[in-house]
């Protein structure tokens, strides 16, 4: 587990990138969903199991788990970019550490996901205040 010192490095990372989105939108700029991610500050392990081996990834994922005796797992991994497939008996700490960096991603996809759907919303809702402006609705729209 990181320290109380790298969490509060990662949330200000986030709230920073927030920001910068934000700001993105407000200009009328969408930002980039395909941006690289920003690296995070926490201290990598060699037993990380979400860096791949092969190419160094951060988004290796589990496909099969299994509990395999006292406080170790059985764990098939993939990786999405290098196609790199491997696996082992992993200790509790280290199938925590995967938990927690893929609750990390997914916080991050749906961050990734309300900014898409705001910036859609507000795209549709110009577009609509546009065409009320310009006498294009007519009642039988609706």
């Amino acid at each position: 587990m990181g320290s109380t010192a790298d969490r509060a490095c990662e949330v200000a990372e986030r709230e920073s990138a927030k920001q910068r989105n934000q700001a993105a939108l407000d200009r009328g700029v969408e930002p980039s969903i395909f941006e690289t991610r920003l690296a995070t500050t926490t201290r990598r392990r060699g037993d990380d199991l979400h860096v791949c081996p092969s190419c160094k990834s951060e988004l290796v994922y589990p496909t099969d788990w299994a509990p395999a005796s006292n406080r170790h797992w059985h764990v098939a991994l993939r990786c999405p970019e290098c196609e790199w497939n491997g696996g082992g008996s992993y200790s509790q700490d280290v199938v925590d550490r995967l938990d927690e960096a893929l609750e990390r991603g997914t916080e991050s996809v749906l961050e990734d996901l309300n900014m898409l759907v705001r910036a859609n919303m507000e795209d549709q809702i110009e577009r609509f205040v546009s065409a009320l402006g310009a006498d294009q609705i007519l009642p039988e729209d609706f």
